[in-house]
């Protein structure tokens, strides 16, 4: 089994930045690929960023590339969404989740385990 704790959201002013964490616990963590993933009210939800296991490879969405980094500690069990330059489209609840097939995966179906997500509000 696998526990995932979000800690970081919060209300912030466009253009400002947040860092959400993600620690990990149940698990060699340092094994698998993680990801972010962001639902807006009434939205699905969509692919943010995700890292491997070593975090020598990344992957973004197009709205977030040049904005956000996806940066992991494995030592400390924990992946961290850096996010700058926020937008007030960036408002959403924010998950991390843990994609248990040691790929990189970029779809919410590829990944087995969430946290309870985390709110960030960019205000205009």
């Amino acid at each position: 089994q696998v526990q995932l704790v979000e800690s970081g959201g919060g209300l912030v002013q466009a253009g400002g930045s947040l860092r959400l964490s993600c620690a990990a616990s149940g698990r060699t963590f340092s094994w698998y690929a993680m990801g972010w993933f962001r639902q807006a009210p009434g939205k699905e939800r969509d692919f943010v960023a995700a890292i491997n296991w070593s975090g020598g490879i990344a992957y973004y969405a197009g709205y977030v590339k040049g904005r956000f980094t996806i940066p992991r500690d494995n030592a400390k069990r924990t992946v961290y969404l850096q996010m700058n330059s926020l937008k007030p489209e960036d408002t959403a609840v924010y998950y991390c989740a843990l994609d248990p097939r040691l790929g990189l995966g970029r779809t919410a179906t590829e990944y087995d385990y969430w946290g309870q997500g985390t709110q960030v509000t960019v205000s205009s």
